[in-house]
C-alpha cells in the first residue's frame, strides 16, 4: 500500500511518471472544483495539506528500498500542482497555464528549489515541489489580479 501510495496508484512506474502525475492531478482539481471541497478553499488547502503530510512520511518508507528521491515517487508532483492551484479561479486555461509552471519550476529548480532536495527523507521529496507549486501559484495569482485590472 505505502508504494502504491507513493507511486500515486502506479504512476510513478511509468516513464515521465512526474509530468504524468500532475496532469492527472490537473483532472482531478478539474472534478473537483464543482464539488463542495472545490468550493471551499479552506478544504482544498486541507486536503492540500493532508497530502502533503502523507508524501513526507511515504517519502521515508520508501528511500530504504529505493534510495533518495526515487524518480517513482510521484506523490510530490501531486501535492506541488496542487499547491499550485490554491486560490486561482476556476479556468480551464489557469489550470493549464499552472500546470505548465508547476512543471516549469519542478524542473529547472531556481530559486532555492534545489536546496530544499537536500533536506533528508520524506521532508526532502515533497518540499521542492511544494515550493514550485507556491512559485507557480505567485505567478498565477499575479496573473489574474492582472487580467482583473
Amino acid at each position: 500500500m505505502i508504494k502504491l501510495l507513493a507511486t500515486w496508484f502506479g504512476i510513478g512506474y511509468i516513464k515521465g511518471g512526474g509530468t504524468i502525475a500532475a496532469a492527472v492531478t490537473c483532472g482531478l482539481v478539474w472534478l473537483l472544483w464543482p464539488t463542495q471541497a472545490g468550493q471551499n478553499n479552506w478544504i482544498f488547502i486541507a486536503i492540500t495539506i493532508l497530502i502533503t503530510l502523507l508524501g513526507i512520511w511515504l517519502g521515508d518508507k520508501v528511500e530504504p528500498f529505493w534510495g533518495k528521491d526515487s524518480y517513482r515517487v510521484v506523490i510530490d508532483e501531486v501535492a506541488g500542482m496542487l499547491v499550485t492551484m490554491i486560490w486561482i479561479p476556476h479556468n480551464a486555461w489557469l489550470l493549464l497555464a499552472g500546470f505548465i509552471l508547476f512543471r516549469f519550476f519542478d524542473m529547472v529548480k531556481p530559486l532555492g528549489i534545489r536546496k530544499l532536495e537536500d533536506l533528508p527523507g520524506g521532508t526532502g521529496v515533497m518540499l521542492d515541489d511544494v515550493l514550485a507549486g507556491v512559485y507557480g501559484n505567485i505567478i498565477l495569482q499575479v496573473a489574474v489580479l492582472l487580467m482583473h485590472c
